[in-house]
């Protein structure tokens, strides 16, 4: 993992300062992230796979997008940045939508406890995905993912498991009145 930093935040999300990012989870210390969720014009979110050498969840299916903003970066900024880092795309109507904490404790010792930012954007086609960072994409109906998760669980990231049918609600209520 390339030494990056995160921003160490408050419960209300107030930063009090930065660590690098391996050392925060070891620590499980309160920091600032983010999740996108992509939808295509058939109300499908775009699934990622996450590459199987991740520090944690590796081989696990999450949201479009997810990880850290930098000091001074925009919750924005950083999924724009991110989006072209992991899978090489461009979002549109990108926008942030929530925002919740969640802790999750992993079997290798390090533990998620994140502020974190959801943005909820439209994408449509293809990806020539960042392999470093994602082992697979497909896009998925809210169906396809209640089916999966309630038969396979241990194949999702906690924090999807946490939020997704919370973004389809947004999505819905935004796009699909």
């Amino acid at each position: 993992m390339k030494q990056e930093n995160v921003i160490l935040v408050d419960s209300n999300d107030s930063v009090i300062g930065s660590m690098e990012k391996y050392e925060a989870h070891e620590k499980g210390l309160l920091h600032r992230a983010f999740s996108v969720f992509l939808f295509n014009n058939r109300g499908q979110l775009l699934m990622q796979q996450r590459a199987l050498d991740k520090y944690h969840c590796g081989g696990l299916w999450t949201n479009s997008c997810c990880s850290h903003q930098r000091l001074g970066e925009s919750n924005l900024d950083a999924a724009e940045r991110r989006l072209m880092e992991e899978l090489r795309i461009k979002a549109s109507d990108l926008y942030d939508s929530f925002s919740f904490v969640y802790k999750a404790e992993f079997d290798n010792g390090l533990t998620e406890h994140e502020f974190d930012h959801v943005l909820i954007g439209k994408f449509n086609g293809k990806s020539n995905f960042n392999v470093a960072e994602v082992a697979a994409i497909q896009y998925m109906d809210q169906q396809q993912i209640e089916d999966e998760i309630a038969h396979f669980p241990e194949k999702f990231t906690p924090w999807f498991k946490l939020i997704y049918q919370r973004v389809f609600e947004t999505y819905w209520d935004k796009y699909k009145k």
